[in-house]
């Protein structure tokens, strides 16, 4: 199993994926998701109050997602602070966002890209090879029903800190999917803000 993750691992990385992800300078793709208790976000409302961090995530069921938001909410007063909002978007329905929000006692939005369309937008989403989806089956986590019939599509981690301008001012993506943007790197990039907030 850990040779299948690693050889779809290196394929990812070897993809070029990255390239062609968002980045600095770029106007972030706007969004409407619906949120872990059923409201509905849109970035352009966020961005009327402040700058956002985004971050997508591949679900509750990836330890190291669960690592790093909590880290995250540690951190959210201190982006809050800054006057942005902090909202994680992954592919899981609203109830497995849901449970994941209490579990860990988020703060923040944590949105639902069903289908992925917004990753996609963001050029972050990407298929799940067979041999590490059947691997996925095996240990158990259900991307069928958790991803509403999208089972083979995530996002690669990354975080994005977006300008009330709609410009995207500083970006984390990695096809690791043990690597995530540090917290202290998005204050610094919030700080870095300076008046376009």
């Amino acid at each position: 199993m850990l040779q299948v993750m690693d050889r779809a691992a290196l394929e990812l990385a070897e993809s070029g994926q990255v390239a062609r992800a968002r980045t600095v300078g770029e106007r972030a793709p706007g969004f409407t998701l619906t949120s872990a208790t059923g409201a509905t976000v849109a970035l352009e409302d966020l961005l009327a109050e402040g700058p956002v961090a985004l971050t997508f995530y591949r679900g509750a069921w990836c330890p190291y997602c669960n690592l790093a938001l909590r880290a995250l909410q540690r951190h959210d007063t201190g982006i809050t602070a800054r006057g942005a909002r902090l909202v994680a978007v992954s592919p899981q329905i609203p109830d497995e966002s849901l449970t994941l929000t209490e579990k860990h006692s988020l703060a923040f939005d944590v949105l639902s890209d069903l289908g992925s369309d917004t990753a996609k937008q963001y050029g972050l989403a990407f298929d799940l090879r067979d041999d590490l989806a059947a691997a996925y089956d095996k240990l158990g986590f259900d991307l069928q029903r958790v991803n509403n019939g999208h089972p083979r599509t995530l996002p690669m981690p990354a975080t994005y800190v977006i300008a009330r301008d709609g410009v995207i001012h500083w970006a984390f993506v990695d096809t690791d999917y043990t690597a995530r943007a540090e917290p202290a790197d998005i204050i610094a990039a919030l700080d870095s803000l300076g008046e376009t907030r």
